[in-house]
């Protein structure tokens, strides 16, 4: 095995007869050539056991002077061989000798690795990636690459530790260095195996920044306690968090690992570790493709239409809302999980949005189907304005996360215009409202309305009414066109909302008003681009 050493011989043998696995071996022997992971584990072994004789005889070699403790399987029939078989105190039980290196192999042949606990055993071969492939394609995703993630049971960690502490202290007593910096993380070697056979059963090559992810998640019951003396040892390492089922998590204990001192953990925990009687459980094997964003613009020609569901005390008060008449086509069409709706401010349930309409832009989460031509935007668009006369949507197209930000930009900058019916207690002439058509720049005081108390902080925000058009109906009603700042609540400009509005239009009439209508002509905002017909 060319890419091992003279100086790696002790660290094979110690491993091997600890039961550690080949792959876990060439991790500690920082072997770093990802085509030597991809060998068979039976080559691997026997690349071992040749490596071990030729090192025989050498008048370099290192030589262990210890003697030979009796074979791994006799001690196991004699005994469990778990933790109580090993030192607590960190020395590490004395290796075979070259010549019974044989034996020791063939016993770690058979055994789930005290490290990796089977991960880099079984979980790498053609079995359990023929398995994942499966799951993957019965999900049916549209993909062009992928990125593989593996979640670890957080255990391994200290087992690693173990494994390492146990080599550290024979090397220090042979004279010889251990830099656990350089050793190969288990995620790593994993995917350097993982990665090629995924990649040919599926067809598609593995990239990182692929928004097509498959990922596994390992657990091992049977060590799962092993974490536990951590949390005494470094009980500020483990805090309870809302999200989490259990405080061990892995960030918790390389956290709480990089805390402990060495003399703790010895007296803690056998190293090296013992091997294990199960291999590790694959629990889950999942698939989640990168969200993709829709835009558009939305008309709302109905007075009895929310823009969001609209639940009071879990009671839903109308039947249906603008984000459910559009996402529902969408999450059909894209077969999306669940999805995100937001745009570029909201109008009240009684308020039509007319002109262009108003910009908006959904998040599908985890869609299966994820490429559409500009044709099939456009018949999406239009089984959207089939389904319903309450609401017309245009310019309806994909478009990136990035993106989305300008909307949000353009919410609070730019300018909105509004058409209100409104009512006057006292008779008006032409005359009495033509005043208004001069008014510019009108800066107004507009403390929180009572109305969205509920949801909104008590603040008072200063607002512009930019120009207003005043066009006379009768003595009692007249239409106002205004120009103002986003932001602007219009219904209270108009009736001043018992003073919390200063100037209003009662104010400036110096009579009692209110708006019976509204609709918002435009949002002027530049966002998305508009489409040809």
């Amino acid at each position: 095995m060319s890419s091992l050493t003279e100086k790696d011989r002790p660290i094979v043998q110690l491993l091997l007869h600890a039961g550690t696995c080949p792959r876990c071996i060439l991790r500690f022997c920082c072997v770093g050539s990802q085509m030597l992971y991809r060998h068979p584990h039976e080559d691997l072994m026997k690349d071992l056991q040749e490596f071990l004789r030729n090192s025989q005889g050498k008048e370099d070699a290192v030589c262990l002077d210890v003697a030979d403790p009796p074979c791994k399987r006799i001690r196991l029939e004699h005994g469990e061989g778990g933790a109580d078989d090993q030192n607590h105190n960190g020395a590490v039980p004395p290796p075979p000798s070259v010549d019974n290196g044989s034996a020791a192999m063939e016993s770690s042949a058979v055994k789930v690795c005290n490290v990796c606990l089977g991960i880099l055993q079984e979980f790498c071969e053609a079995d359990f990636v023929k398995k994942v492939c499966q799951k993957v394609k019965s999900a049916d995703y549209q993909f062009t690459s992928f990125v593989f993630s593996v979640s670890l049971p957080p255990q391994l960690s200290v087992r690693e530790r173990a494994a390492w502490l146990g080599l550290k202290q024979e090397m220090r007593n042979l004279g010889l260095p251990l830099a656990k910096d350089d050793i190969v993380q288990l995620k790593e070697a994993y995917k350097w195996i993982i990665h090629p056979q995924l990649s040919e059963e599926l067809g598609v090559p593995a990239d990182g920044k692929s928004l097509f992810e498959v990922s596994v998640v390992f657990a091992h019951p049977e060590t799962d306690e092993e974490c536990h003396f951590l949390a005494t040892a470094c009980p500020d390492c483990f805090k309870p968090a809302k999200n989490k089922q259990s405080v061990f998590t892995r960030m918790a204990v390389i956290k709480a690992l990089e805390k402990i001192k060495e003399d703790d953990f010895l007296k803690h925990f056998p190293c090296p570790p013992s091997s294990p009687k199960q291999l590790c459980d694959a629990l889950e094997i999942q698939c989640n493709n990168g969200a993709v964003f829709v835009a558009g613009r939305y008309n709302k020609y109905s007075r009895n239409l929310p823009q969001t569901p609209w639940i009071i005390d879990g009671e839903r008060k109308l039947e249906s809302s603008v984000e459910e008449l559009i996402s529902e086509h969408l999450m059909a069409e894209f077969k999306a999980d669940s999805f995100n709706f937001s745009s570029s401010g909201r109008e009240d349930v009684d308020v039509r949005t007319l002109g262009n309409g108003r910009p908006f832009a959904i998040e599908l989460v985890n869609p299966r189907r994820i490429r559409f031509t500009a044709e099939e935007m456009k018949g999406l668009q239009q089984a959207i304005n089939d389904s319903s006369d309450k609401i017309q949507v245009r310019d309806l197209q994909l478009v990136t996360r990035s993106a989305i930000g300008r909307m949000k930009e353009g919410e609070e900058e730019k300018t909105k215009t509004y058409s209100a019916l409104i009512w006057t207690d006292r008779a008006i002439q032409r005359e009495d409202i033509a005043f208004l058509d001069d008014i510019k720049e009108l800066k107004l005081d507009q403390k929180t309305p009572l109305r969205v108390l509920h949801r909104r902080p008590l603040a008072v925000r200063c607002r512009l009414i930019h120009t207003m058009r005043a066009e006379y109906i009768d003595e009692h009603h007249f239409r106002l066109h205004l120009k103002t700042q986003a932001g602007t609540y219009i219904k209270e400009f108009v009736h001043g909302d018992f003073g919390r509005t200063k100037p209003n239009i009662g104010s400036l009439l110096n009579r009692t008003a209110d708006i019976l209508e509204l609709d918002v002509e435009s949002v002027d905002v530049d966002w998305p681009p508009t489409l040809a017909d």
